[in-house]
């Protein structure tokens, strides 16, 4: 534990304090010194993509159905592998920790994190297309940071990776065994929402709502092919029906929404903070949590955009990145803004759950308790099935082509998520904290240098694009 505890420090930490007016510091954490400046960095090289490029990314999203193998996903089933993890527990628990520990700034370095992070999403995703390779346990292709990162410490584009007799990378293993330790960690942490929620909703015992969620999931992920079609139907459904249920909250309360935004920016740049010396906290949490929600730099996404089997790599690119403006942009902020359009007085000294549930019952009576219960056990379980199938590649890479070690981490998983629901732990926040902080230290090591292949592949597309729209104008 006290190792645990160490690397946590270092990780999310306030490795830098910097002083500011009245007294306070800003505390700066590893994590955040890399993945700001990296996706500064990446806006630029792209030219600041997320702007400039949007109306294709909704192109793309609405042609990226097709496939030419039978086996294999489309580009728009790997964006809801990677939204069902993505539009899941940071959502939801994420925002509310983020709201609950860094107050309503929080959010505005949410959005600024997505803002740079599309741009890493972007990277990250066209590298696991560039460096996918077939699957021979499930059909299809697989791939991801662990795939890139072996091939730019061990071998040529094009070689298959950790199999054949060939060694496998140091730095592609210390990834998988990160992204496997943070699922674990992400699988507890679901179904202990889950039975806190239906114990709040509807007195229903942890130990029922947690069966029956462990159950239901096992049908799903010890079947070869159950998980992207249960996806295919879950997600966007859930999605859709959060969406307008909190679209109709602030609606009707559409008349404070200007007081909710001055409070988010006031809070953000610590105009209440900064006596206090609370701005590191507000930042902080903003960018953990937001991390925590989008992914983007973490190389979790990159192990269902490796899956995809698309025209273009750019191509899924492009879907990756506006997956992570659709998980934070819009869903994130709803669930803000029902919490901050929320008495103050009601939720005060609330934290987790509870304040997400208070503030449903303010705007939607109990009716808003049971749904916000329902919807969330489609996110938790939408996130647990998704992070299972970014499971399948790395445990393929630490462990070769064999249907056992797959069996056996996803029977783990599953206990996790049944340990997971009948007691809560601080630990297992941490856990997932620094398995994504690993996972997120490792991918970056391979995105600097692989970078340039992603750009090159940018810059091919835009100019197919280019001349597509010259012959439609001869």
């Amino acid at each position: 534990m006290a190792v645990f505890k160490a690397v946590y420090n270092i990780l999310w930490g306030d490795l830098v304090r910097i002083p500011l007016p009245g007294g306070s510091t800003l505390g700066l954490s590893l994590l955040v010194m890399i993945l700001i400046p990296a996706g500064v960095y990446f806006t630029i090289r792209t030219r600041f993509l997320p702007f400039r490029l949007f109306p294709e990314m909704i192109k793309v999203t609405l042609e990226s159905h097709q496939k030419d193998e039978k086996e294999s996903i489309s580009g728009l089933q790997a964006l809801i592998v990677s939204t069902a993890c993505r539009v899941g527990m940071g959502n939801l628990v994420g925002v509310v920790a983020a709201i609950s520990a860094g107050g309503a700034g929080a959010v505005f370095w949410m959005w600024v994190i997505a803002l740079l992070g599309s741009s890493t999403a972007f990277i990250e995703s066209t590298l696991a297309q560039l460096y996918k390779e077939k699957d021979p346990l499930y059909g299809g292709y697989r791939g991801g940071p662990a795939y890139y990162l072996h091939h730019l410490f061990m071998g040529k584009k094009g070689e298959k990776s950790g199999q054949g007799g060939r060694r496998r990378s140091v730095m592609a293993c210390l990834f998988a065994l990160s992204g496997l330790v943070c699922w674990c960690g992400i699988s507890q942490v679901t179904s202990n929402s889950i039975s806190g929620a239906f114990e709040n909703a509807f007195a229903i015992p942890p130990i029922w709502s947690t069966t029956i969620l462990v159950a239901l999931a096992a049908v799903v992920v010890l079947r070869k092919k159950a998980t992207v079609k249960v996806l295919d139907l879950v997600v966007p459904v859930m999605a859709a029906c959060y969406f307008f249920l909190t679209l109709f909250i602030i609606v009707k309360n559409a008349a404070l929404l200007p007081s909710v935004f001055q409070r988010i920016f006031a809070e953000a740049f610590g105009l209440r903070q900064a006596v206090s010396g609370g701005i590191g906290a507000v930042i902080m949490n903003g960018a953990k949590r937001g991390l925590f929600s989008n992914e983007a730099g973490s190389g979790s996404a990159p192990c269902a955009a490796a899956a995809a089997d698309i025209s273009h790599p750019a191509k899924e690119g492009l879907l990756q990145s506006l997956g992570v403006f659709i998980d934070t942009i819009v869903i994130c902020s709803c669930s803000a803004m029902v919490m901050l359009l929320t008495p103050e007085s009601l939720t005060k000294g609330l934290e987790g759950m509870d304040l997400l549930q208070t503030a449903m019952h303010y705007h939607l009576g109990t009716f808003g308790v049971v749904l916000i219960a329902v919807i969330l056990w489609l996110f938790s379980f939408s996130t647990f099935l998704g992070i299972l199938f970014y499971a399948r590649s790395n445990v393929a890479y630490l462990f070769g082509d064999h249907w056992l070690p797959q069996i056996l981490y996803k029977v783990l998983a599953l206990v996790m998520l049944f340990v997971g629901g009948l007691a809560a732990y601080q630990f297992v926040w941490d856990l997932g904290d620094v398995g994504i902080g690993l996972m997120t230290i490792f991918n970056m090591i391979a995105l600097i240098p692989l970078a340039p292949e992603a750009l090159q592949s940018l810059r091919d597309y835009e100019g197919q694009l280019e001349k597509q729209e010259h012959e439609r104008r001869m």
